[in-house]
């Protein structure tokens, strides 16, 4: 699968399509993000396992940003997971990147990845590697709809108190774009409180990622979590209380009919 990424981008790079290509790169037991300009680079090139399937992810398009912002009128190709290219989709949406000047080049999933972190499209559009395997709908962290919504939230309050307020759920998130962070408002959230005053943080948070139909549920919030809340299930719940389950990973599926299809739409990102 790597070596058809790799021919993929070097026909690329060789008919000048783009500047360069954003993957991960592997040095020893480091991986991270690199921006590969020859085809002798991508040797190096890695697909973010390092000993089991996505055990390195990373949230390439939060460094596509910085580069984009340095080089406005180049093209850029970056490697995209489903769950990336559903990045993409957002920030293109709000005019952070701009699609013309952005090609993805998809892998997909192998299914134990897309069954661990329940993800209903474990394939990008773009897909130039790999099978597309059925998307996982529900699971463990589904949010019951026979379940009292309100109960559910006051069952949450004491996994609340267990947050540090690290910043890290923001920090690695890949639709996280504002310049000025509302979790940063001494006013709302006072400074020098472990654990923060909750259910204020946690929950603007959440209300913030599923008023705005951001999340795009991959799973990298709960990865980072030093207190491993799950925020994921969070964001579902939220979704379910204020009529947005439309945005839930459940819902956008029955909308597209993806899950389970194992089959890439025809509107392919960057195509």
């Amino acid at each position: 699968m790597k070596e058809q990424i790799q021919q993929h981008v070097k026909n690329l790079l060789a008919e000048g399509k783009i500047k360069g290509f954003l993957g991960l790169r592997q040095q020893g037991t480091d991986i991270g993000p690199y921006l590969f300009t020859t085809a002798d680079e991508l040797e190096d090139l890695s697909l973010g396992d390092r000993q089991d399937p996505g055990d390195s992810r990373y949230p390439l398009d939060k460094v596509l940003k910085r580069i984009v912002y340095k080089y406005p009128t180049d093209t850029f190709g970056i490697l995209v997971r489903g769950c990336d290219e559903r990045a993409l989709q957002q920030l293109f949406a709000v005019s952070m990147l701009h699609r013309d000047r952005v090609i993805p080049v998809g892998f997909a999933c192998p299914p134990e990845l897309a069954e661990q972190h329940q993800c209903w499209k474990p394939f990008p559009d773009a897909l130039v590697a790999g099978e597309p395997s059925p998307g996982i709908v529900g699971g463990e962290d589904a949010v019951g709809s026979q379940l009292d919504l309100l109960g559910q939230l006051q069952e949450w309050f004491d996994t609340f108190d267990r947050c540090v307020k690290c910043y890290g759920c923001r920090n690695i998130c890949p639709v996280c774009y504002c310049h000025d962070c509302t979790l940063e408002e001494a006013a709302l959230l006072p400074t020098g409180e472990i654990p923060p005053a909750n259910p204020n943080f946690l929950m603007t948070r959440a209300m913030h990622m599923v008023g705005r139909s951001l999340c795009i549920y991959c799973g990298l919030c709960e990865e980072v979590c030093p207190a491993d809340i799950p925020l994921k299930s969070l964001y579902k719940l939220v979704s379910k209380m204020v009529g947005q389950e439309a945005v839930t990973p459940e819902g956008r599926a029955a909308q597209q009919g993806t899950a389970g299809s194992g089959q890439p739409s025809q509107q392919a990102a960057g195509s």
